[in-house]
């Protein structure tokens, strides 16, 4: 597929790409989470902590420095942009227990940060019910200046809406070789409206094809959808839906 737009990174201070946005600027990050300056808020999707723990007790060993890895990466956002709060997007934790099985040294990583920002957690699916929310706020869905955080997207919303859980992934050829890339996935109505899935932050996150008919469903209504990931300091759209009408 080829891509329609780039944008050059002029003003995000180096560690993204400003992103239009239902009226707002937003910058989207190396690491797959959102800066909202003005609100001086970053926003991160799916962060599954503890993911690899729970696996482990269904006989399936993977690594268990999942949640330290994403916690670092998440701290080195924070400081890169600045964000004096926090805003997640559900599935925060693999399961609701996950919040249990943190180690020591991430427990202490998690409620440094919280202790130090504005945190709020927005639940999801895996994580309805948390067991410890470490001191920190918690929402099913909330507003901010307009805008709609929630996990998963509702199809027919006409608000603004910011939301995860699908995991979106690029599948593209790069020198005759196919890979794939976390991004961005955005859908623009007539009455702008704008509504974006945001790509999944966690360090053992799998993801699903932006194109799929789940993900165009949940973001219905729309006039077009696009896919958009940062590569080399630019914008990269890639069409995935345009209205007939």
């Amino acid at each position: 597929m080829v891509p329609v737009s780039f944008q050059p990174n002029s003003d995000a201070k180096g560690f993204g790409v400003p992103l239009p946005f239902a009226g707002e600027e937003l910058v989207l990050t190396e690491s797959h989470a959102l800066y909202w300056p003005e609100e001086r808020a970053l926003l991160v999707a799916d962060l599954h902590l503890e993911k690899g723990s729970w696996f482990a007790a269904r006989g399936q060993m993977l690594p268990p420095y999942d949640s330290r890895e994403t916690l670092e990466r998440l701290a080195d956002t924070i400081k890169l942009t600045g964000a004096r709060r926090v805003f997640t997007l559900g599935d925060n934790f693999h399961d609701d227990a996950g919040t249990s099985r943190l180690e020591p040294y991430a427990a202490g990583m998690l409620e440094g940060l919280i202790r130090s920002l504005d945190w709020v957690w927005v639940t999801g699916n895996h994580d309805e019910e948390m067991s410890r929310t470490f001191g920190a706020a918690s929402f099913h869905e909330l507003e901010v200046s307009g805008i709609i955080l929630r996990h998963e997207a509702q199809s027919g919303e006409t608000r603004p809406e910011l939301s995860g859980h699908y995991h979106p992934k690029m599948r593209v050829a790069v020198r005759n070789r196919h890979i794939a890339r976390a991004c961005a996935v955005i859908s623009r109505s007539k009455t702008r409206s704008d509504r974006m899935i945001a790509p999944a932050f966690g360090a053992y996150t799998g993801g699903m094809d932006a194109g799929s008919p789940e993900i165009l469903e949940a973001l219905s209504p729309a006039r077009e959808i696009d896919a958009i990931l940062s590569a080399k300091g630019k914008l990269v759209t890639f069409p995935l839906y345009r209205s007939a009408a």
